[in-house]
């Protein structure tokens, strides 16, 4: 089996796996096609000798945000009935946005001055592409990804500040207060007559109204 035929059985398997993604009746059905879509994607990239990015696929998708993913479908009580009833109203945009991507797609690979006279390179047999790829990122894209991780940093502050925020009738624990309490503050000392002295007081109030 040459390198074409396997681009084109991983082309097939992402693009079936891509549209069960969007055609399957339960959720949980289009995750795991979902993640069939990332791992034959991660194929393709190992075509084109791109093996950090398709580890990276694998193991940060797959791995990790899928199975979040998969975890919070099975947790959720989703009304499947209840997300089909906008499926027609919201299809003729959906197909226009559809037309609009394959155009560019067919446009962009169909363009002469992009598809004239490319061919595969053929690299050394110690050729790295982690190595060429971090040399890439810290040298000519060194400003991009500096941006990238601040604008990642930036959000995960924000959603940090946003499952913090005060809501109404939520209880929160304040460690300051209760570091600071007092037992003046929390305990109150009541005197409580013990049972003996309240029946003796009991007895001689009867006597009392017996010698009256």
């Amino acid at each position: 089996m040459n390198i074409e035929t396997l681009f084109y059985f991983f082309a097939a398997v992402t693009v079936f796996a891509a549209l069960r993604v969007i055609t399957a009746r339960n959720p949980l059905h289009a995750v795991l096609f979902l993640v069939l879509a990332f791992v034959s994607s991660a194929g393709v990239w190992m075509l084109l000798e791109a093996e950090f990015l398709a580890i990276t696929l694998v193991l940060v998708y797959v791995g990790a945000v899928m199975v979040l993913f998969l975890f919070v479908v099975m947790m959720l009580d989703i009304n499947i009935e209840q997300m089909r009833e906008g499926f027609m109203r919201w299809l003729p945009m959906g197909l226009l946005l559809a037309g609009v991507i394959g155009v560019q797609m067919v446009w962009v690979l169909g363009a002469d001055e992009i598809s004239a006279g490319k061919v595969a390179v053929k690299h050394a047999a110690d050729y790295s592409n982690t190595k060429e790829l971090g040399r890439l990122i810290y040298t000519d894209y060194a400003y991009p990804f500096e941006l990238a991780a601040v604008l990642l940093l930036l959000a995960m502050v924000a959603a940090i500040a946003l499952t913090l925020r005060k809501r109404r009738g939520v209880k929160r624990q304040d460690i300051s207060a209760q570091i600071k309490v007092k037992k003046e503050d929390r305990i109150r000392i009541v005197s409580v007559p013990s049972a003996r002295a309240g029946a003796a007081q009991e007895v001689a109030a009867q006597s009392g109204h017996t010698a009256d």
